[in-house]
């Protein structure tokens, strides 16, 4: 179990992360600038917290109260860089076995080179050897030192999407078979859902509460929650009861349980937006601004018709070729799928 309560001024920038993590992967969700890789260096005792704690299966790696402040190397805590920082003038065979302990070290690395497949490039360089080869290498010297818990900050980022997608799932792999925390830190909501069933959102330099990521899909709770897990269409309303009053479009929608108070928006996915027809519930009249083509389907960028010039658009997908721009259509969701926001 990995225990973070911990707060950090940097300048203007005031950190506050408190979470908690067992063995399965958690994902720390947040855009650039929030906050995420410095709570991940905190946590490695790269940077000192102001305040606070930070416990690692029993052991205190970090209490201010208490003036403990572990090193780096005595935390058992591996941290897998954006940029991987591998020893140049190292082979990968070195660089996986510098960091197991003396006695088995040529064991220990034998056995990571197979596992990671690049037993054919153990003798290479990391200038010699491709960005995903370079990853593996990293990952392969973080378990060779056999942490408590392994930090990665956005390991795949660096990577075009093809290799991005494969080692994606290796490390999903290792993480799994890992069965220790694991704080996988990212901004793509995409990456967080296929790799991680725990989420943290980091808004603004705090985080606090993990989430599953069903729960997140399903109530994200806030605009900003909803805008990381990826929510294109948000918007102000009114609760009023089991209906929720959209005044910049003009209409209104009925949600599957009363609206609470605090709301002030609305989120509706695209994938949750359907084709429809007059008359049908939570259906609203739309016409089709412009028809942006993708791979396999057509991005919809709508106006209600109802809507104040200043009102946002709505995004949906459609089939290839189906509308186009000036076309009229009625779009509608279901009462289950409406979001309400804070």
């Amino acid at each position: 179990m990995l225990s973070v309560d911990i707060q950090k001024r940097l300048g203007d920038f005031q950190l506050q992360a408190r979470f908690e993590t067992g063995d399965s992967p958690l994902a720390l969700l947040g855009a650039s600038g929030c906050g995420k890789s410095v709570t991940l260096r905190c946590i490695a005792g790269i940077l000192r917290p102001d305040q606070g704690k930070i416990v690692l299966n029993g052991r205190t790696l970090f209490d201010s109260a208490r003036h403990i402040d572990l090193p780096p190397q005595r935390r058992k805590v591996g941290y897998l860089f954006q940029q991987y920082a591998l020893f140049p003038n190292m082979t990968v065979r070195q660089n996986i076995a510098v960091a197991a302990e003396k006695g088995r070290r040529a064991e220990r690395a034998a056995e990571l080179l197979r596992r990671f497949h690049l037993e054919d490039v153990a003798e290479h360089r990391p200038r010699q050897i491709s960005g995903g080869q370079q990853q593996r290498t990293a990952l392969a010297r973080i378990l060779a030192s056999e942490p408590e818990a392994i930090l990665l900050d956005e390991p795949l980022s660096a990577l075009d999407l093809y290799l991005r997608r494969q080692l994606e799932e290796e490390l999903r792999c290792a993480l799994d078979a890992f069965c220790a925390p694991s704080v996988w830190v990212t901004h793509d909501q995409g990456e967080a859902c296929r790799s991680c069933r725990q989420v943290c959102i980091m808004e603004s330099g705090t985080a606090s509460g993990v989430r599953s990521m069903e729960d997140l899909f399903a109530d994200p709770i806030s605009v900003s929650a909803a805008r990381l897990s990826g929510c294109e269409n948000l918007v102000g309303a009114v609760p009023r009861g089991t209906e929720v009053q959209i005044p910049l479009w003009g209409i209104s929608l009925r949600c599957a349980a009363p609206a609470a108070q605090e709301t002030t928006a609305l989120g509706l996915r695209m994938q949750h937006l359907r084709l429809s027809r007059e008359g049908m519930e939570n259906a609203f009249a739309c016409r089709v601004v412009q028809s942006a083509p993708e791979a396999f389907s057509d991005l919809l960028t709508l106006r209600p018709l109802s809507a104040a010039p200043e009102g946002p658009m709505l995004h949906m997908e459609a089939e290839k070729g189906l509308l186009s721009a000036g076309d009229l259509l009625w779009v509608s969701i279901a009462p289950e799928h409406v979001l309400t926001l804070r």
